[in-house]
């Protein structure tokens, strides 16, 4: 028998202990047929078989992201992409290129500027954008998410008007004169006019998620867990499996109200589609003071977040998912609401409990997880920005801050811990979260080992979705989903691995994407 595909003159890090590395990988229809030496493989060459030599680049198993928002992010890359504009006037004159392409009345959206890269040296209003665009709504974000600039078309559809009051935790910019809007809405304010803007339908989802697949492939990622959170995208998946048009391995996880949408869908699993997860939240967020915590927050007495959902509440949910045969998935952040989602785990009959974030967690806690044998989902970038953007040691204190997103302490105590980007809420890039976790800077005493945090994304992510056994390493009898890069992550600074690059992406067996052209 002769392999379809040979890769030779390879520098292959499995994540197999028993076979740690390798040189070349043989593939016959979607699955490795062998992992060995470049002389061993001449065997599996005939005259039809492609035979790639890598000249010593690496290759691990196709990343897995466990926790991605693929429809947003697809939407997100339909956006105008500020980040290079340096004036307002180049942004004047962006912004009027793609409203010469939009229908009249149809929402113009872009992310990325920052009025410090700007030579006018201020921030843009409404009436900047009203030049070019008076017709179309415009929503412009600033980099940091935090902040928008809209034009009069968006304020006017939104209902915002001088007499408009801004929501709690929001505001709205005004004119000294006239307390008019001045098109500038920051942190909750944002959400005034966003919530404006029509949902897209089927056809823009579909669109949008062939973009966000062409991007994950780029970054050598071949699996993704994808958090549906509406009827219309659990649809758009289905229509994407049916057409043959997902080009990665899909595990889907749906929130627990939306389970009768799957009924009938879920006997559609294949290699490239899993239904396998049912998502329930006990709380919010930190960033919004939403996270359940035992104590207050320690810059405001007054909140200390809340259960979304009783503890029966909880367990009957939780029945209804493992009833479905589908994983149990809790989002839970702040420790109350961690300690909540053990409990629920404890009464349940659910196997490989899975627990979202598990933020903010205490060694109690962490006890708990272990013996109950948890898998926790976190996003390195996510950690980093609750550190660099929220403040967490100023909102929790500098003890409880100790215990947020322990890593390294769940992973000595035999949690399994599996990495994901949270996109489009923070980068897609799995390097990029890799060198987050191994070069974390707030107390570093929670870094961990680059094979560690590899294995996040590689083999602990597939275990997480009870498919260990089908993807996550390089093994014989595996499906050939790899990825090549052009640098080991093992040999270069930690503070680099970001830079290492993925030169092709291969889903079973098929070259999908290549930085130079090859292709099956």
């Amino acid at each position: 028998m002769w392999a379809d595909l040979v890769l030779v003159d390879a520098n292959v890090l499995t994540m197999n202990p028993s076979q740690p590395t390798a040189n070349a990988i043989a593939v016959k229809d979607d699955k490795i047929v062998h992992v060995g030496t470049n002389d061993e493989a001449k065997a599996w060459i005939g005259k039809d078989t492609k035979v790639i030599s890598l000249k010593g680049k690496t290759v691990v198993p196709g990343f897995i992201d466990t926790h991605i928002h693929v429809a947003d992010f697809g939407r997100l890359l339909t956006w105008i992409d500020l980040t290079s504009v340096g004036s307002i006037k180049e942004m004047q004159k962006t912004l009027g290129k793609h409203a010469q392409k939009f229908p009249k009345g149809k929402w113009i959206l872009g992310r990325g500027w920052n009025e410090k890269r700007f030579a006018e040296k201020r921030l843009p209003t409404r009436l900047d954008l009203d030049l070019v665009s008076p017709d179309n709504p415009v929503i412009f974000y600033h980099e940091s998410g935090q902040l928008c600039v809209v034009n009069n078309k968006a304020l006017e559809l939104a209902g915002v008007t001088k007499a408009t009051s801004a929501p709690s935790g929001g505001v709205i910019d005004r004119n000294e004169k006239t307390g008019e809007p001045t098109g500038v809405l920051r942190e909750n304010a944002t959400n005034l006019v966003w919530n404006a803007v029509p949902e897209p339908n089927e056809e823009e989802l579909i669109d949008a998620a062939g973009l966000a697949f062409e991007k994950m492939l780029e970054a050598g990622i071949t699996s993704v867990h994808w958090i549906a959170l509406s009827s219309i995208e659990i649809s758009v998946i289905q229509k994407l499996h049916e057409q043959n048009k997902l080009p990665l391995r899909v595990y889907l996880i749906v929130p627990a109200n939306l389970l009768k949408s799957i009924t009938g869908f879920k006997a559609k699993n294949d290699s490239s589609l899993k239904v396998g997860g049912g998502l329930m939240f006990a709380d919010g967020y930190l960033a919004a003071r939403t996270a359940a915590l035992f104590q207050p927050y320690s810059d405001d007495a007054m909140s200390s977040g809340k259960l979304l959902c009783t503890q029966e509440e909880m367990c009957r949910l939780a029945e209804e998912i493992v009833k479905a045969g589908l994983q149990l998935v809790i989002h839970a952040v702040g420790d109350r609401a961690v300690d909540a989602a053990l409990t629920t785990i404890e009464t349940g009959k659910g196997r490989r409990n899975r627990v979202e974030q598990a933020a903010v967690v205490d060694e109690r806690l962490v006890g708990r997880m272990k013996k109950l044998n948890v898998i926790v989902s976190v996003q390195p970038r996510v950690v980093a920005s609750e550190f660099s953007v929220w403040s967490a040691i100023e909102h929790l204190g500098a003890e409880r801050a100790k215990w947020l997103f322990p890593v390294k302490t769940l992973l000595r105590e035999g949690v399994r811990v599996v990495g994901g980007s949270d996109c489009p809420m923070e980068p897609l890039n799995p390097l990029l979260g890799v060198q987050t976790a191994v070069t974390r800077e707030v107390f570093p005493e929670e870094r961990i080992s680059v094979d560690e945090a590899l294995r996040m994304y590689t083999v602990d992510a597939a275990y997480s979705s009870n498919e260990e056994n089908v993807r996550g390493s390089v093994e014989t009898g595996k499906l050939a989903d790899l990825a090549v890069l052009s640098g080991d992550p093992f040999s270069v600074l930690p503070s680099e691995i970001e830079s290492v690059s993925v030169e092709m992406t291969i889903v079973g067996g098929k070259v999908v994407f290549s930085k130079h052209g090859t292709s099956s």
